[in-house]
């Protein structure tokens, strides 16, 4: 019964069976949906670099979403603060690019060495300290370089698919621009389903759904995992997500507890991975969503993160149905919602990545690198990224960056 009353007891003015109402229903829809709109595609996409089995795949998104809901439905009522919990859309985005280098079993030990990892930095407070001394300009170049081909793939397909590729992507920008209540990339992706429907017959195979019965993953441990995957998803998950949805909080008035929220993320990262899930964290976007004003009274926008979890728990449930839909969809209408669901993260990375000129040098290195997909001593482009950026960064350009600043006030 305490246990009951923990989650789902009246507390601080709050109670979770009343405080409903239509704002934060429907940021925790607008939040849901910002997670299941495009990201499986990406998940799909990653899941045929690394020649996964429909088993596999239909397992990854199951844990995926069921750990993020889980995470996005406990902690709010816990806290009674709109925490959204998700997987980590960049860190899809990069397993992408590396899937194809490690066996699946290699692939679940860095996942639960990527939340050991987030464990370790929130127990002993180091989440401020790391994200300070790697600067957040190379971990976005990095991303940036990583995404590069998706972006290119994505120009090359809208000219094979003019159409639906043009019309979705004026959409994309009008939704951005004017500010519309319905986010740009759910606009532009509902706009590119309607017009494939109207324009190109889809065959679905039905033989290739079956229901996938969650089961434990046995994870395989390796040093080139841990350095290549584990590193950069960590990195990436607590730079482009954890941060910015802890700061997003914040600015609206909400004195969280960062550090065991960080560690919460690793935990349910943990148990996401030996499912075969990416990671279960705070969500950058979807928390920006469900705790600004337009969510509704301060007290009550918890509501809204928890509804957005049930979102995905039920988006995860149904994974085994959606998997051969998307499959059927052409080539080229994939790699358009790649490009559609990947734009705002990859204008923000390049933006974030040149925001400081002192550090033009080191990001454009660390762009490079992760562009070119190279692999030197069997350690890959992301890890090169890092290591050459930071260094750049932290002895060449930041000395001299404070040497000019001497020279200027002498």
């Amino acid at each position: 019964m305490a246990g009951w009353n923990v989650f789902f007891g009246r507390k601080n003015n709050t109670n979770p069976f009343t405080d409903f109402n239509g704002k934060n229903i429907t940021a925790g829809c607008v939040s849901g949906l910002l997670a299941i709109i495009s990201v499986p595609v990406i998940i799909l996409q990653a899941a045929e670099n690394g020649s996964f089995t429909n088993e596999q795949t239909i397992s990854w998104m199951l844990a995926m979403y069921i750990f993020g809901g889980l995470f996005s439905v406990l902690v709010p009522l816990y806290y009674r603060m709109p925490i959204v919990g998700a997987s980590s859309i960049t860190g899809i985005a990069f397993l992408a690019t590396v899937t194809g280098q490690f066996s699946y079993h290699e692939l679940v030990g860095a996942y639960v060495l990527t939340g050991l990892l987030m464990l370790i930095v929130g127990y002993f407070g180091f989440f401020k300290k790391l994200i300070e001394y790697v600067p957040k300009e190379i971990i976005a170049a990095m991303l940036a370089g990583m995404i590069m081909k998706y972006m290119t793939n994505f120009i090359v397909s809208i000219s094979q698919m003019a159409l639906i590729g043009i019309l979705s992507l004026v959409v994309f920008f009008v939704f951005s621009y004017k500010k519309m209540r319905v986010p740009p990339l759910i606009a532009a992706v509902g706009t590119a389903f309607i017009l494939l429907l109207v324009t190109y017959p889809l065959h679905v195979s039905g033989g290739a759904s079956a229901f996938v019965v969650p089961a434990v993953q046995m994870p395989s441990f390796s040093v080139l995992g841990f350095l290549s995957v584990a590193i950069p998803l960590a990195l990436l998950i607590l730079s482009n997500d954890a941060a910015v949805g802890i700061g997003a909080i914040e600015q609206n008035d909400y004195h969280l507890p960062v550090n065991q929220l960080v560690s919460l993320g690793g935990i349910f990262t943990i148990c996401a991975g030996f499912f075969g899930g990416i990671s279960a964290n705070v969500a950058g976007m979807m928390s920006a969503i469900c705790a600004d004003e337009e969510a509704g009274p301060y007290e009550k926008r918890y509501i809204g993160a928890v509804i957005s979890g049930l979102i995905l728990i039920t988006f995860g449930l149904l994974s085994w149905k959606l998997v051969p839909f998307i499959q059927a969809l052409p080539a080229d209408f994939v790699a358009i919602l790649v490009g559609l669901s990947l734009l705002g993260v990859f204008g923000n990375s390049l933006h974030i990545s040149f925001s400081k000129p002192e550090l033009k040098m080191s990001a454009a290195f660390a762009f490079i690198i992760a562009a070119s997909g190279i692999t030197l001593f069997n350690i890959s482009a992301p890890v090169w990224s890092l290591l050459v950026g930071t260094f750049i960064a932290r002895k060449m350009e930041t000395k001299r960056g404070k040497a000019e600043l001497r020279k200027q006030t002498a």
